[in-house]
């Protein structure tokens, strides 16, 4: 008669769960307003720095910036969600060291 190894069950934990859809969004618009602040940053600095006689490659860099920044901002909004690490849970029953001594009494 052949023995048939039995499968462990399947265990599943909250923490494989991923983050909630509205989470996830929300962390997109967060990093996408931010680097729409960067860029606005960058187009008023390329003016004043036009008007006050900065160096050109400055300005240029300036320009090149608020240009560029949206179209990188979309392309990383709406790349989908950010994979999860998940969690990795060991069974450390075969690692643990047998207690000795005596343990405490109860109601001493």
């Amino acid at each position: 008669m052949k023995v048939i190894p039995r499968r462990r069950a399947a265990v599943y934990t909250v923490t494989d769960a991923p983050k909630p859809m509205s989470e996830d969004i929300s962390y997109r618009q967060r990093r996408y307003l931010i680097s729409m602040g960067i860029r606005t940053g960058c187009f008023v600095g390329a003016v004043l720095s036009a008007m006050l006689g900065a160096p050109l490659w400055l300005v240029v860099l300036l320009v090149v910036g608020a240009l560029f920044l949206p179209y990188i901002s979309v392309i990383f909004a709406n790349g989908g969600r950010e994979p999860q690490p998940t969690a990795r849970f060991t069974d450390e029953s075969t690692n643990r060291k047998p207690i000795s001594g005596h343990g405490p009494e109860i109601g001493s």
